[in-house]
């Protein structure tokens, strides 16, 4: 057999088995709920989401007076966007993080929250 034969039937071997190991391990991503997160916005958020967390008397307030909700905030946890240059990366134990989040009426508003080892508390919304 030529190598240019045995060239072909390993390039068509190799890319079928690339295409079961995407959808295998796509698959076993949506069931296990993990998430490859190797940016820094990414990693931010995924801790983020992964803390229980707590509100300012300023966001409690404007929770009970209906500006906005609980599934709005948690939107800023999942498609925000951080802004690390108006956020304090450096500080301990605490950092504070600002991150920008597109609202579904169209307003940008932007979230800051303190994130400490064990929970996050939620600062203020503009």
């Amino acid at each position: 057999m030529s190598f240019l034969k045995r060239l072909g039937f390993f390039l068509f071997g190799l890319s079928i088995g690339l295409v079961f190991l995407t959808i295998f391990l796509k698959n076993k991503a949506k069931e296990t709920g993990t998430e490859f997160c190797y940016f820094p916005n990414c990693r931010v958020l995924k801790d983020l989401r992964s803390k229980s967390y707590s509100y300012s008397d300023e966001v409690a307030r404007m929770v009970r007076a209906g500006e906005i909700d609980s599934i709005q905030i948690k939107s800023f946890f999942t498609d925000g966007e951080v802004d690390f240059e108006h956020s304090d990366t450096k500080s301990t134990p605490c950092k504070t993080y600002t991150i920008e989040h597109e609202q579904k009426s169209g307003a940008m508003k932007t979230l800051t929250v303190t994130n400490c080892p064990t929970k996050i508390v939620i600062e203020t919304i503009k």
